[in-house]
């Protein structure tokens, strides 16, 4: 199961990657960093702090679909596919978020969401 937790790993780094993109900016202030990020009027500063409160967001039912589906005895390939597809969906939806890409932005949050849904059901059905 290792290449999942590896990609808990990943997941839980990645909200910290979004926001160094948004505090290299020009201007920031890191005396009152939230309501610095909440008063920019620059848009990739705003678009990179999205993406990292989005990443919080999705971390946890990730992280909890790969320990229930270990927990529940899933085959540990199995796991595997839908955390690194996690992952690799987790990071295009940091990239177009930033890149002001929302359509392809929504697409990216879906397919992240169906894979930790997916690490449930599979540890439902398991335990089940």
């Amino acid at each position: 199961m290792s290449i999942a937790y590896w990609c808990v790993l990943v997941a839980a780094v990645l909200p910290y990657v979004w926001v160094v993109v948004a505090k290299a900016r020009p201007g920031y202030n890191n005396r009152n960093p939230r309501a610095w990020a909440a008063k920019c009027d620059d848009y990739l500063v705003q678009r990179a702090h999205a993406a990292h409160l989005n990443a919080f967001e999705a971390f946890a039912p990730f992280a909890a679909g790969v320990v229930l589906a270990q927990l529940a005895g899933v085959d540990t390939q199995t796991v595997n596919g839908p955390a690194l597809a996690f992952v690799v969906f987790r990071i295009l939806h940091g990239l177009f978020y930033i890149a002001d890409k929302p359509p392809l932005r929504s697409l990216a949050w879906l397919g992240g969401f169906a894979c930790a849904l997916a690490l449930i059901v599979l540890a439902a059905l398991r335990a089940g």
